[in-house]
């Protein structure tokens, strides 16, 4: 239960990056109970490849709580993560990691690989899968629909310039 109330919120942050046309991927970072920080993708805003939703709340979350060492902290998102996050996950000593959909592309907490709980690293992190999967993979299965499509009528109305 207390996992679907924070995946909830996450989902909220991705609703965000989604107005904002970004890819609709939302996370909020838990510790003590209280959400420390919450973010979203800014990927195409930034221009930055690295402002992915889970380096942007280790990264908030660090500077709330001063300290890297988030050992004790959770962290709910809402896509598998990809390995550059799985990275940063690990490096942050993140206690669990908790995401809805599974990324086939990209996903480095069971799908292609599991970086998270590999024990050839100095740290393993607990990690849940599927909680609220059928949510935040409609998320992203609409934003690409309406992407395509948005790319199809584009192109379409520069054939009939």
């Amino acid at each position: 239960m207390q996992d679907e109330h924070f995946m909830k919120l996450a989902i909220e942050e991705a609703k965000k990056a989604e107005a904002l046309k970004e890819v609709p991927i939302g996370a909020v970072l838990v510790h003590d109970g209280k959400v420390i920080s919450k973010g979203y993708n800014l990927r195409e805003t930034t221009q930055r490849s690295i402002t992915h939703a889970e380096i942007m709340v280790i990264d908030q979350a660090c500077e709330a709580l001063q300290t890297w060492r988030l050992e004790e902290a959770t962290l709910y998102v809402t896509l598998e993560p990809c390995p550059m996050c799985a990275g940063a996950i690990i490096q942050s000593r993140i206690k669990k990691v908790v995401y809805g959909a599974k990324d086939p592309k990209a996903g480095c907490a069971g799908t292609l690989m599991n970086i998270l709980q590999d024990s050839r690293f100095n740290h393993q992190t607990e990690v849940v899968s599927g909680i609220m999967e059928e949510e935040c993979g409609e998320l992203l299965s609409s934003f690409f629909k309406k992407l395509r499509q948005q790319k199809k009528e584009k192109k379409l109305r520069e054939s009939n310039s």
